[in-house]
């Protein structure tokens, strides 16, 4: 199988590099890309789009400006770390368990978004988190500056406010790191910025991924941009509780361990301070960039695409992190704006993250791989009805399983030969507090809906299957267990 998805890879490059030559002299007409993505950002989180209490003047604009897409979700992951996995399916547009090592790695029979519009006459320029391999990284940029290599800045090591980042190195070694002495995302938004003003007097088309690390922890936000929170200021979620009521598998993992058990109303709101904090600044770092792409006098031929890599509980059902199948960690914000987008319209269609990859291929007249496994949502930028996927599929390692259709939404759990069975109207009960799975009136849809997410899991490859005892894997399983499946 792995033979010929290279095959078929091979011959796409041949015909690329054909259709190359001939498109080479009418770059001047395709639109530049600017992709601005967030770290644990989730959906409720921009003020444009329902949140009164945060400040997001540069993502309300985007809002404003372009299509919001209100009902983006991510696949999952089979690792704490679920960034990675979600961040290499937007490059790929590969889905879940199409992944090598999880996201950590993407092999060359897969051609990145960036390396595919670099291959077709575009300058491809990287700042801030990548959390895949060198070699993907270097195949996929043409340029880069204060590139982070990793996952998150660590707590031990001065965290947010002293990042360990790259130049861009034509070797793709990257052994010769620098430590930034101020916040992280001022090292991004200002190589976005140097990126934007050389370009000015270039006809070359430019795709530009600006990957930031907050609003991840460590949250510990700067004053000086203006936004700061107090406590008092946030509301508590109305789905707060000071523990998850059963055991879903991850209760002990780094991110819930950030606050102790039982979370307390104080804490919790502390912790959301905290954060609104983190995307407040990072969203006056977004506002640096466009006013930067405005001066460049690129703007209006520019695609700007906004998305988080996953969401965050901060606090709502008794967690904190994101490895839980719940709207608030898996649905993210998703913004197209700029050349030929309309304005102000909110589309309520399920679509995926991984959706992007072939959206801007078709925006930009490219011609997507066959690996590409992603959707492309650009009817939603004309007359034609647009009615996205069917259902959102999520997984998490063996733990968990869940699937969203007509405004319900299943969730299944295995954890050490114990399940749980939740379903949720998510029209009535968008903060998932009702658990309908026992109601005798919902028996058909609960048995229609795990009959159609055991169907999808099959489809997917997926190496669990609910018609066996503990989905075959009752145990948890470790990372090195699920690499060992997913090389």
């Amino acid at each position: 199988m792995k033979i010929k998805l290279l095959f078929s890879t091979l011959i796409f490059l041949v015909i690329l590099l054909f259709e190359n030559t001939i498109l080479f002299a009418q770059n001047t007409s395709r639109p530049n890309i600017l992709f601005l993505l967030t770290d644990d950002q989730s959906y409720h989180t921009i003020h444009a789009l329902g949140n009164d209490e945060i400040i997001t003047p540069n993502m309300d604009q985007l809002a404003r400006e372009g299509t919001s897409f209100m009902q983006t979700r991510i696949m999952g992951g089979l690792n704490g770390a679920i960034c990675s996995p979600s961040r290499a399916m937007i490059m790929s547009g590969r889905n879940l368990f199409h992944l090598r090592k999880d996201g950590a790695y993407i092999p060359e029979s897969d051609i990145t978004l960036p390396e595919l519009f670099r291959a077709n006459g575009y300058i491809t320029f990287e700042t801030g988190k990548w959390h895949q391999d060198k070699k993907s990284f270097n195949r996929s940029f043409t340029e880069g500056d204060n590139i982070f290599l990793g996952g998150m800045t660590p707590y031990e090591t001065g965290g947010q406010y002293r990042p360990k980042l790259y130049h861009y190195d034509s070797t793709g070694e990257y052994n010769q790191p620098f430590w930034g002495k101020d916040f992280s995302s001022v090292y991004f938004a200002d190589a976005a910025v140097q990126f934007l003003n050389r370009q000015q007097q270039s006809d070359q088309p430019f795709l530009m991924y600006v990957a930031f690390t907050s609003p991840h922890d460590p949250r510990t936000a700067p004053s000086w941009y203006g936004h700061g929170y107090h406590p008092e200021e946030v509301s508590l979620p109305e789905n707060f509780l000071p523990e998850h009521p059963f055991d879903n598998g991850e209760l002990t993992i780094r991110d819930e361990v950030l606050l102790p058990f039982p979370r307390t109303e104080t804490a919790v709101r502390t912790e959301i301070a905290k954060y609104y904090s983190m995307i407040s600044e990072v969203d006056h770092q977004i506002g640096r960039i466009l006013e930067a792409l405005r001066k460049s006098g690129k703007d209006k031929n520019t695609i700007i695409v906004f998305a988080g890599d996953n969401g965050l509980a901060v606090g709502q059902h008794g967690l904190l992190g994101k490895q839980n199948p719940y709207e608030h960690s898996i649905r993210v914000p998703l913004i197209f704006s700029g050349r030929g987008i309309p304005k102000g319209r909110q589309i309520n269609s399920y679509v995926y993250l991984h959706d992007i990859y072939p959206t801007l291929c078709q925006l930009a007249g490219i011609t997507a791989p066959p690996t590409v496994e992603g959707n492309s949502m650009s009817d939603a930028f004309t007359s034609k009805p647009f009615k996205g996927r069917e259902f959102s599929f999520f997984a998490y390692i063996n733990l968990q399983r869940a699937i969203v259709k007509d405004d319900y939404k299943l969730a299944l759990y295995n954890v050490e030969g114990k399940s749980y069975t939740r379903l949720f109207n998510l029209k009535d009960d968008p903060l998932e507090m009702n658990n309908l799975a026992d109601d005798p009136a919902y028996k058909d849809r609960l048995n229609s809906m795990t009959a159609l997410l055991g169907h999808t899991m099959k489809e997917l490859n997926d190496f669990c299957d609910l018609d066996k005892p503990g989905w075959g894997y009752p145990k948890k399983m470790t990372y090195q267990e699920v690499l060992k499946l997913n090389e």
